[in-house]
């Protein structure tokens, strides 16, 4: 199967972010509407796209009911345009594109129709956008995330999310090698890097220095493209100081294992006032403005705007 060229989605004037993970429940959600409000209320126009098509509740984190037409309309061509399905929200200057649909078989998005779906973001009248990815390592889910300017991962501190996390770090590592057509020839070197377990000796990193002594013009591009790999990592419903080390933990492993630059930029407390606001279908942010948590979100946005 063809893989998904994300290159012709570095050129428009919006900067697409992709909040993703490796497990469900872990608060994706939470974070794409957040992140969407602090931009919005920093004066940038911003759209908050639900790719979660099997689950998709970003609306309900956002305080709005189920828009009449969703991205099961447009993949399904009863709309034409993306424009057309750009719901306002209670902030100004967001917007949100659902979905929520009733379609079987539509979370199974067809090569053809994620190619399209991408480059018709650029249609959108927005400064960012935010995709709201599905959990887990699926095909459509990972080239989401790869296309991103900025790619966030949601974990929990527990041992399952931990673990998918890794997981989906790795499958991404792996897509993203596999679409360089320079690398075909290396592709079963890629494939054992990427069967090898933590425990074992041969690593992700290992690849590399392998390759290199093959061909070192070809070792050199390969640590090229894995430098380009910087997803971010934000740990949530945080409640000790060791739940916070664990995302100084996993930046270390991903450096020593992958050789990548994993950047954690951040983490949530737990709060009861998150479940709480959900159930009120109020945006966290409007609904407990004064929580602890509006001034972690506004950090970790800083971050992502380097400022």
């Amino acid at each position: 199967m063809a893989l998904l060229n994300t290159t012709g989605l570095q050129g428009g004037k919006q900067k697409i972010w992709a909040v993703g993970g490796g497990k469900g429940g872990v608060g994706k959600s939470l974070v794409t509407a957040n992140l969407s409000i602090c931009l919005a209320l920093m004066g940038h126009k911003v759209i908050a796209i639900d790719l979660d098509l099997g689950g998709a509740n970003l609306h309900t984190c956002l305080g709005v009911p189920i828009p009449d037409k969703t991205l099961s309309d447009y993949l399904a061509k009863r709309v034409l345009s993306l424009k057309e399905l750009t719901t306002p929200t209670p902030i100004e200057n967001l917007s949100i594109i659902s979905g929520a649909q009733d379609d079987v078989g539509i979370a199974n998005m067809k090569q053809m129709q994620k190619s399209k779906l991408l480059s018709k973001l650029w249609e959108l009248d927005a400064d960012y956008i935010i995709l709201d990815l599905g959990a887990g390592t699926t095909a459509n889910t990972l080239d989401f995330f790869l296309a991103a300017h900025q790619g966030i991962l949601v974990a929990l501190p527990e041992p399952t999310s931990i673990e998918n996390t890794y997981r989906f770090i790795k499958s991404i590592y792996h897509r993203k090698l596999k679409m360089v057509e320079d690398f075909l020839e290396i592709g079963p070197l890629i494939d054992q890097a990427m069967n090898a377990k933590i425990s074992q000796n041969y690593t992700p990193s290992d690849l590399i220095r392998q390759v290199t002594e093959i061909d070192q013009t070809l070792g050199s591009k390969l640590k090229m493209e894995i430098a380009k790999l910087t997803p971010k990592l934000v740990i949530n419903q945080v409640r000790t100081q060791t739940d916070v080390d664990i995302g100084h933990s996993m930046r270390i492993i991903c450096k020593k294992y992958f050789g990548m630059n994993l950047d954690f930029i951040g983490y949530l407390d737990y709060d009861a006032t998150v479940w709480q606001s959900v159930k009120k279908r109020r945006p966290l942010l409007l609904e407990y403005p004064h929580s602890g948590l509006v001034n972690k979100f506004d950090q970790i946005v800083h971050r992502l705007l380097n400022i």
